[in-house]
Parts: structure tokens; C-alpha cells; sequence
């Protein structure tokens, strides 16, 4: 598996030592996972966001828009990591996109959401703005942190900044049709 990741992988490194032939890793990484872990956590990012984006954009714009956040990901990732030899993997940056694209389209609609508290665990409904708003600011926050420490602790922070970016700016020019009003989202 190690071997298939190395393969598969978006490794900024080598593109820039070896250029053209490894450029079909920035699609390859999208549809690999580091484990169980992050496949699930990026699957329920979906299940969340992803149906009202895709309805908004249609199917076929959604694809593409899809894979344009989770370039401008990688794209990000590389300009700040251009020495990295770790392969970058996941969907996170098409992901974070479809995040943007939500919070644009979709800023009042509530997200059922857990919030632990120490011992304790809460769930509440709090608007995507907040949801949102809080989850970008602890991506670039690690980010910042990464770059300073020189190292992101095997987590590509600037692809989800980039893809989010991406998605904040396309989501309107892919938009096929208004954004319903969505007062509740719930898993």
C-alpha cells in the first residue's frame, strides 16, 4: 500500500525535480486516502455539503467544479510545500472546495453540529456561516503554525485553504440554477 500512495500520491518535490511525468498525480491523489479514517471523515463532509452544491450546479458542473477546487488544493499545497517528499493524498481540497461553495450559497442554513465540551458532548444547530467560518480559520491557523515549524505534520492544511478559496470564488460561475433557501441541514 506505502508503495501505491508513493505512486499515486501529488508529491511536490517531484514535480518540481521531475516535471511533466508526475503531473497525473494532481488528479491520482484526489482519489486515494491515507486510511480508513480520513476516507470516512472526508465521506461525511460530503454527505453534509456536497447534495446542495450538486444541486445548485447540476451534476456534470458540479464534477467539474469538483475537480477544479481539488486542483487549486494542490496547487496551493505545492506553492507552500515545494521541498515536500511526503505524498499528499485525499480529496480535501475538492472537498474544501464544495465547503466554500456552500458557505456562499447556503451562509444561514443550520448545521447540526457536535461540540464537546471536556467530559461532555453537546449538539447543536448553528448556522454554516459559523460552522464554516470556524473550520477555515483552524485550517489557516495550522497552516501559518506549519509554515512556521517548517513541516505540517503530514496534513497538506494549504490544499483545504486553497480548495476552499477555489470554491468561495467558482461556486456562482458554476451555478446552473438559484440556491434554494436551506433553513436546516441535518445528518
Amino acid at each position: 500500500m506505502k508503495g501505491f500512495i508513493f505512486k499515486a500520491g501529488f508529491i511536490p518535490y517531484e514535480i518540481v525535480h521531475y516535471g511533466i511525468s508526475e503531473y497525473l498525480t494532481v488528479f491520482t491523489s484526489m482519489f486515494v486516502h491515507g486510511g480508513w479514517f480520513h476516507l470516512i471523515g472526508n465521506m461525511l463532509y460530503l454527505w453534509i455539503f456536497a447534495d446542495n452544491v450538486e444541486d445548485c450546479l447540476g451534476h456534470a458542473r458540479f464534477l467539474l467544479f469538483y475537480l477544479i477546487c481539488g486542483l487549486a488544493g494542490s496547487g496551493a499545497h505545492f506553492i507552500t510545500s515545494l521541498a515536500s517528499k511526503v505524498p499528499a493524498v485525499g480529496a480535501s481540497g475538492a472537498i474544501s472546495g464544495v465547503l466554500g461553495g456552500y458557505l456562499l450559497l447556503y451562509p444561514t442554513a443550520t448545521v447540526l453540529t457536535l461540540i464537546p465540551l471536556g467530559f461532555f458532548i453537546r449538539i447543536i444547530r448553528l448556522p454554516a456561516l459559523i460552522v464554516l467560518g470556524f473550520w477555515i480559520v483552524l485550517q489557516l491557523l495550522n497552516g501559518l503554525f506549519g509554515l512556521a515549524a517548517r513541516g505540517g505534520g503530514g496534513i497538506a492544511w494549504f490544499a483545504h485553504i486553497g480548495g476552499f478559496f477555489a470554491g468561495l470564488v467558482l461556486v456562482k460561475l458554476f451555478q446552473k440554477r438559484p440556491a434554494l433557501k436551506r433553513h436546516r441541514h441535518e445528518i
